[in-house]
């Protein structure tokens, strides 16, 4: 019996439970599943001693939370939610937001060279809005706050008005981290904002005077064609870099 009189349930360690979750979710950190409890997504009991005990229950709940980050980028919040729903035997009703269509690399048996394999303007499309504290971009990136801070030196990262995150900040970190990996650090990139800001400005210069009419139908029609145009833009990018890379390589 534990000290509060209740059985002792034995378990898993926070080790084991990183090592199953890992096969599944290779990004995954204690200290991502530490924040996790936290935040009341899972309650593993605990030894005498103070060590954590999982379930297999404690598990699979890690498991749904998880994947509902990496498949449908909720915020931690509409998780819970769902959890507890579960946990009274409901079944909650919480549209997952769209996902970002995977794009395929030119070139490859998958593309055929095609335009399948570059963005659309269903990419560009948002159904909800996502709102991530800095904690949650912090785990969910798997960067730590030093980072972030240079992210947001360099403009890489912008918080909304209200301090809070989107879902494009933690692609936008992880991908970042991953480049770090190879040399870069996050001052080299500050072009790549600049870039992007100057290609956002002449979309909007395009969209701006069908935003101005008044008709119902307008900012739908605007809507419609900044998508495209993001598209088309993204696309034409990603053609020059790739013909550049030619001439790097010599292909």
């Amino acid at each position: 019996m534990t000290a509060a009189g209740r059985p002792q349930r034995d378990g898993l360690s926070i080790g084991v439970v990183l090592a199953q979750l890992r096969k599944d979710f290779p990004d995954v950190t204690i200290s991502k599943i530490r924040f996790l409890e936290s935040e009341g997504l899972v309650q593993p009991g605990r030894t005498p001693s103070g060590y954590r005990q999982f379930t297999p229950a404690d598990v699979e709940r890690l498991r749904f939370v998880l994947a509902a980050q990496r498949d449908h980028y909720l915020p931690l919040k509409v998780i819970k939610e769902q959890l507890d729903a579960a946990d009274r035997g409901a079944e909650p009703a919480a549209p997952a937001p769209r996902l970002p269509r995977k794009l395929v690399p030119l070139g490859s048996p998958e593309s055929n060279g095609g335009p399948a394999s570059l963005p659309s303007a269903d990419d560009f499309a948002t159904d909800r809005e996502v709102r991530l504290t800095r904690e949650e971009l912090l785990a969910e990136a798997g960067i730590d706050a030093a980072m972030l801070q240079e992210l947001q030196q360099y403009g890489l990262i912008r918080p909304g008005a209200a301090g809070f995150y989107d879902t494009d900040a933690v692609q936008i970190a992880k991908t970042v981290k991953t480049m770090t990996e190879f040399g870069i650090e996050p001052r080299h990139l500050r072009a790549f904002r600049a870039s992007a800001d100057r290609e956002v400005g002449l979309l909007e210069q395009i969209v701006a005077p069908v935003y101005r009419h008044h008709d119902a139908d307008a900012k739908a029609r605007a809507d419609e064609l900044v998508r495209e145009l993001a598209a088309l833009s993204v696309t034409l990018h990603t053609l020059l870099v790739k013909a550049g890379i030619r001439g790097v390589t010599g292909g």
